[in-house]
């Protein structure tokens, strides 16, 4: 009987080694795989037709990794040329600027010809019109378009105050990204 139980357990840690495919286990069983008796050489070269198998490479080899990278790499190189013969994106503003008078009596088209007056790079002015506050007191709004990078509001308010005679202040009616 314990013969029959140490038979059992053989064949047992035999499958078991198998079917975990370890080296050492496979290739020099501890105790025989058959009930006492030497175990056939079928084994033997079964394990090993396995490990051929496992030779087999189902996913590509090394050669088309080679391929691969030099695809990529070419897809990559047409990619920078295509982007960099694509111009960048200029980030523009719309402003809408309320240009106030010192007084009634102020010359409103020439207050408009000095605002007009300012020219920068990115700085395109657009349509005015005048627009009543009170008392017979009539604002100046004008409308630009500036490139975020090169003039900023501050730029703007700075350059329109510098006429003291005609300007008493001014401010920002509308800023919308374009």
């Amino acid at each position: 009987m314990v013969d029959d139980l140490s038979a059992a357990l053989s064949k047992l840690e035999c499958r078991v080694a198998l079917l975990e495919k370890t080296p050492a286990a496979a290739a020099a069983p501890s105790v025989p795989c058959t009930n006492g008796k030497a175990a056939p050489h079928k084994s033997r070269v079964l394990v090993n037709e396995e490990d051929a198998d496992d030779d087999i490479d189902l996913f590509g080899s090394d050669e088309d990794d080679d391929e691969a990278e030099k695809l990529k790499a070419q897809r990559l190189k047409e990619y920078a040329e295509k982007k960099a013969k694509k111009p960048a994106l200029i980030a523009k503003s719309s402003i809408l600027l309320d240009v106030k008078p010192w007084d009634d009596e102020t010359d409103m088209v020439k207050l408009e010809e000095c605002v007009r007056s300012i020219q920068t790079d990115g700085l395109l002015w657009g349509t005015s019109k005048l627009v009543p506050v009170g008392y017979g007191i009539k604002k100046l709004q004008i409308a630009c378009v500036v490139e975020d990078d090169k003039v900023g509001t501050d730029l703007l308010e700075e350059e329109i105050t510098k006429f003291e005679d005609f300007v008493q202040s001014v401010d920002v009616a509308a800023f919308n990204k374009i």
